[in-house]
Formats: structure tokens, C-alpha cells, sequence
């Protein structure tokens, strides 16, 4: 079959599938001069672990895709059960996200946002266009972990990832 010929799930059927599958929360930040940067991304994932490598899928359409796009650097946070109004804020159009909420400057500039399960600071090595999205592989260059519980992502709900009964 040629490609134009090639049966294509729709995208309603896609939601479908992708709602089944569970996801951690992030929100990805960099700087843009002096203006920090971010939004809420649930296609993260760990490459490798040596070196210590991860990607993450940005929409290009996104009001952050071209900051990121931009940037060397950038940060993973990915949010914890006290931060429900922080992936609320990140998910939205606002122009400033950044209004009134605690972060700090990574070692490399880009924004960590307080209270969040974990953090990494990442340089961009490499920048793939998929679609209609870019995928951006990075190296690990800072991390930290707290005692927050992570946020977890499922059918178009937020849920505590400490209260998950384990299999077995």
C-alpha cells in the first residue's frame, strides 16, 4: 500500500487509546531573556539512565514551543499532589504563569518550580520534528527529588501517585 492508502486510527480513537495509558505530570520551563516559560507536558520519558538522557514531545503550535525551540537548557518538573493548581496554570493560555508562584533558578538558569516531586535541568541536544510536534532529547544536568508526592495523569483526571496499590 502507498502511504496515502494506509488505514489511519481517527483521532477520537486516540484519545481513546491514549486516556488508557497513565502519565506522570510535568511542566517544562525555560527562560526567554528574562521572562521565564512553561508548560504542561505529559510526553516525558526517560531515554537512558548512562548517560543520564530524557525527551520531551512540545506541541509547535504551543505559546512555548519557539522559547524552547530557542533554548539550550530547560527544566523537567514534574508536579506533585500539591500542585493541582499549578498544572491548571501551565495547561492554560494565561500570558504570565508565573505570576505569584515560587520558583527558583536552576543551576543553568531555568526555572524550578517549589513544591514539585522531582526536578532535573537538561541541555538540549538535539531538536526532531515528528508531525506536528518537536521532540527534544536531552542530557541530565542537575536533579533533585523531595518528599512531595508525584501527580499522576489517567483519563482525563488527576490522581495521588503515593496512594497506588502495588500488584503481587
Amino acid at each position: 500500500m502507498s502511504q496515502l492508502q494506509q488505514p489511519r486510527a481517527d483521532i477520537d480513537l486516540m484519545k481513546q487509546v491514549n486516556r488508557q495509558f497513565v502519565t506522570g505530570v510535568t511542566v517544562i520551563t525555560a527562560m526567554d531573556g528574562d521572562t521565564p516559560k512553561g508548560l504542561a507536558v505529559n510526553a516525558f520519558a526517560s531515554i537512558s539512565l548512562d548517560p543520564p538522557t530524557v525527551m520531551v514531545c512540545v506541541q509547535r503550535t504551543s505559546n512555548t514551543h519557539d522559547c524552547l525551540f530557542r533554548s539550550d537548557h530547560l527544566a523537567i518538573n514534574i508536579l506533585s499532589t500539591a500542585q493541582v493548581d499549578v498544572v491548571n496554570r501551565f495547561a492554560s493560555k494565561s500570558e504570565d504563569k508565573f505570576a505569584g508562584l515560587n520558583w527558583q533558578p536552576g543551576p543553568f538558569g531555568s526555572p524550578l518550580i517549589d513544591l514539585s516531586s522531582a526536578q532535573m535541568e537538561v541541555e538540549i541536544r538535539e531538536r526532531l520534528q515528528a508531525s506536528t510536534h518537536t521532540v527534544f532529547i536531552c542530557r541530565v544536568l542537575h536533579a533533585a527529588t523531595s518528599e512531595e508526592t508525584p501527580m499522576i495523569y489517567s483519563a482525563g483526571k488527576f490522581f495521588d501517585g503515593g496512594s497506588l496499590t502495588p500488584l503481587g
